[in-house]
């Protein structure tokens, strides 16, 4: 029994990062019109930021989900592990796919005073991430600046909710269930007690940039591989092609 639970752990854990790591996902809403439920789920990308293990979500007003969500509040995410530049090619090419995880519950609109805590919560997000980039060392530093910030940084993606001309509808997502999904396809159901008591590594709001930065030098490619080597004692190949 402490064996699995330490697993549950384990695996809440990564769907935890998960969360962290991106700051986009595909949310699903049942479509709905004037009479009600049409059994029909719509789709789109939304952004969104975590709090006390909860996702808050931002939704353009001109999406169907406002709607929907009046009628059917029952909603579904899906969040993948941010893989910038090639390597999703890579991965997909030897027939895997990034890590992700799949979570059901409820869409739940934000009004007047909640809506503007979470928007408060949002830019002391965005400020926490920007002052810790600021006290890496400088190699890290150096990584992280050769990144292209407009497809890796979830601080300045999140930015763009704060000052944009677009008006958003800010939603809470109570959840009903998690599932992680490796990259090998095999499913893990979470128990939310144990997703609520995991926690994210601190890296893992910068793991788009870093693995980006990396990719962007040989010599740091090469030294990664030597890392892994060292000390994972893994079997591992170099060659010159960008992963």
């Amino acid at each position: 029994m402490k064996s699995n639970r330490a697993a549950a752990l384990t695996v809440a854990d990564k769907c935890r990062n998960i969360l962290a790591a991106n700051w986009q996902c595909h949310l699903s809403t049942i479509k709905a019109d004037a009479k009600g439920s049409k059994e029909e789920i719509h789709t789109s990308k939304v952004n969104y930021m975590v709090k006390r293990g909860k996702p808050y979500l931002w939704i353009s007003e001109d999406d169907a989900h406002n709607v929907n969500t009046i009628i059917d509040e029952r909603g579904s995410l899906a969040v993948t592990t941010p893989f910038p530049g090639p390597l999703p090619r890579l991965l997909k090419s030897v027939k895997m796919l990034p890590s992700r995880i799949a979570l059901t519950g409820d869409v739940i609109l934000l009004k007047d005073k909640k809506a503007q805590v979470a928007s408060q919560k949002l830019e002391e997000l965005i400020h926490s991430e920007q002052k810790t980039v600021g006290e890496f060392s400088y190699t890290v530093r150096g990584i992280l600046s050769s990144a292209n910030p407009a497809v890796t940084s979830r601080s300045e993606n999140l930015l763009g909710l704060t000052n944009s001309h677009e008006n958003y509808n800010i939603y809470k997502f109570d959840l009903r269930s998690c599932t992680y999904v490796s990259s090998n396809g095999v499913t893990h159901e979470v128990a939310l007690k144990d997703l609520q008591t995991s926690k994210a590594d601190s890296i893992a709001p910068y793991t788009a940039m870093l693995i980006d930065g990396i990719n962007q030098s040989e010599s740091r490619r090469r030294a990664l591989v030597l890392l892994c080597f060292t000390n994972l004692n893994a079997h591992v190949r170099v060659n010159s092609r960008r992963t």
